[in-house]
């Protein structure tokens, strides 16, 4: 059986009265909302209440696959799941490329939404129409690799498990599909607190086809020409991973050192990706369908097969805790993973903790440059045993009671990524208004400041603009669904920029943005999405709609009560120039909040005015 472009239809699992339903999503919102990211947030504004309690029954997680899924598009395996954050307490969104989206997608369905809580623990089965419960009694307690093993998955089938943090409602629990996370916000603990264990799909029940199929032809065919000679796409990370990113982030100076006090440090070379790359021989373990392949894995001296940790990971777990060992950095992801903790929240926790501890604010016997307690750390976090148990609830919470808020590293709650924004102020914007908290990839401007040097890193001249327009893009990305690591490739690529000499190029982008942004070409992002669904889209009407996601992500958030006070760095990147790195910096921020909410329509206040509202064409309904 084919479905053409999407089936628009939703699956509703109410877990509480263990009833399903099918329905149908009005095109009109496929076409406003693209998919993924922005059709979830939709679901989540018309139907939720945003004041519910985020482990309460009223949180719902919704499944949100976007178009591209199945279409056997280049990088085409992403998919989003959307709900509110037990951690933050605002809106989240969070991606991941494991097969539950395949499986879900080819059994004939674009998303699933769960509601209500079970009153034991269950796994839900989902093969076409038919949805089974089972007791998952017996499963409670297991981690997520046991439990994976444990349900006997078939090749056709995709899954969604927790592990005992999310469980144990850790505020920051992932969850897990195939050897992918959804790893922020702490999804897992929603799921634990549904008390589901596991959600198991049967796909291939469906082929996907393209409208037209001529046009997606034709721009598969550029989209992968562009990626095979992009540099990043091609080489960097085909060969190395992200931790490609270690030698680039230590030589601009944006390297997390000591909880970000620091900002470079030679050590970090032992485990940048060059060299895992040759001391574990590693081998592709990307998504799946994916041609720039990121993910790597590698034989460790125990003789145990691991995933090469991202650059996040690497970045947090190392030289933010002072330690070089990329043999324990590896052990410490794979139990996290094992647990279902996000690695970032995980490690950025431990890294305020050891601070705190250096300061007298709380008595624990973890330090930088140690590896000692570490690992056991991590499964008291995961079973919230002892401080673990407070550490489970993130660094915000801690540094509320313990004091050290200056050095608790997170923004609106969510524990920053490993790139220290004091050298990319850019970067140091994109973290202060990031609708999810503290979220690298919401602009990911860092991209353009400190890995291909087209901007200044040190000024706040334009950076409101560059933030502006790439929040627009990737929230119209995160929607299409396709990784945004493509976005090297389809822009970068285009003629005009290819063969423009950098300097020139980079000229223009520092001083006319505007003028760059609108000599910019994405229309590969918008060519796919009009080729799958049939519904005509320019690249300007794709940005346009990646602009209504983003304001309305903002506005849900504005209405659960964030506000100005709330878009900000921590202290250190505010008021401390102290490092071992060449250039002193702080981050001048108030200078570029001011831009970028005039910029964005927003009032002094950070709220999108009524006409902001309205050009969205976003109802003040709720």
């Amino acid at each position: 059986m084919e479905i053409i472009g999407t089936s628009n239809k939703f699956l509703e699992i109410d877990v509480k009265t263990k009833i399903s339903k099918i329905f149908d999503i009005d095109e009109t919102l496929v076409k406003k909302y693209l998919g993924g990211k922005g059709l979830g947030l939709k679901i989540l504004y018309d139907r939720m209440n945003l004041q519910c309690d985020p482990l309460g029954d009223e949180n719902m997680l919704v499944f949100s696959l976007g178009v591209m899924l199945g279409t056997g598009a280049p990088c085409s395996a992403r998919w989003s799941c959307v709900s509110k954050s037990p951690l933050t307490g605002i809106m989240c969104h969070s991606s991941c490329g494991g097969p539950f989206g395949m499986a879900l997608k080819t059994a004939g369905y674009d998303g699933l939404i769960v509601t209500g809580a079970s009153d034991s623990p269950v796994n839900i089965f989902i093969d076409g129409a038919e949805v089974k419960f089972q007791d998952a009694s017996s499963l409670w307690g297991l981690t997520t690799t046991e439990t994976q093993e444990k349900l006997a998955l078939g090749k056709d089938d995709g899954e969604c498990v927790i592990g005992p943090a999310g469980e144990n409602k850790v505020l920051y629990a992932n969850i897990k599909s195939g050897h992918r996370y959804l790893g922020r916000g702490g999804f897992g603990a929603i799921m634990g607190a549904k008390k589901i264990k596991a959600i198991v799909v049967k796909g291939k029940k469906y082929t996907i086809k393209p409208v037209d199929e001529v046009t997606f032809s034709k721009t598969k065919k550029i989209a992968s020409k562009y990626i095979n000679q992009n540099k990043f796409t091609s080489d960097s990370y085909r060969k190395y991973g992200t931790t490609y990113n270690v030698r680039i982030c230590n030589k601009a100076g944006l390297l997390p050192v000591n909880n970000f006090r620091y900002r470079t440090d030679e050590r970090s070379e032992e485990i940048a990706g060059e060299n895992m790359a040759k001391k574990y021989d590693t081998k592709p373990s990307p998504c799946k369908p994916c041609l720039i392949v990121c993910g790597h894995k590698g034989k460790y001296p125990d003789g145990k097969t691991r995933q090469i940790p991202e650059y996040e990971t690497a970045g947090l777990f190392g030289p933010n805790l002072g330690i070089y060992d990329s043999d324990k950095i590896a052990e410490w992801n794979d139990l996290c993973n094992d647990m279902g903790l996000d690695t970032i929240s995980t490690a950025g926790t431990i890294s305020y903790i050891m601070e705190a501890t250096e300061k007298k604010l709380i008595a624990s016997n973890l330090k930088f440059g140690s590896v000692d307690r570490i690992e056991d750390f991590i499964k008291d976090v995961a079973y919230r045993r002892g401080l673990g148990d407070e550490a489970a609830n993130g660094s915000k919470r801690l540094a509320q009671k313990y004091g050290g808020k200056e050095f608790a590293i997170n923004v609106k709650g969510l524990e920053m990524a490993a790139y220290d924004p004091r050298g990319a102020w850019g970067q140091g914007l994109n973290y202060a208004v990031a609708n999810r908290g503290g979220c690298h990839l919401s602009s990911f401007v860092v991209a353009t400041e400190a890995m291909f040097r087209y901007l200044n890193s040190y000024t706040t001249y334009g950076k409101h603009y560059w933030v502006y327009f790439f929040e627009n893009l990737y929230s119209a990305v995160n929607s299409l669904h396709t990784c945004l690591f493509t976005g090297f490739a389809y822009i970068l690529e285009r003629p005009l920029v290819r063969f423009t000499p950098k300097p020139i190029l980079s000229v223009v982008m520092r001083l006319f943005p505007i003028i760059a942004i609108n000599l910019m070409d994405w229309s590969i992002f918008s060519s796919f999405y009009s080729s799958i669904t049939g519904y005509k889209t320019s690249m300007r009407e794709f940005l346009k709609a990646g602009k209504r996601i983003h304001i309305l992500e903002r506005y849900m958030n504005n209405k659960i009560g964030i506000a100005r006070e709330d878009d900000s760095l921590p202290e250190r990147f505010l008021t401390e120039d102290e490092s071992d790195y060449k250039r002193k910096s702080k981050v001048p921020l108030n200078a570029m909040l001011n831009k970028y909410y005039k910029l964005r329509g927003y009032d002094d206040n950070g709220i999108p005015t009524a006409k902001t509202l309205k050009k969205a064409e976003i109802k003040d309904d709720k």
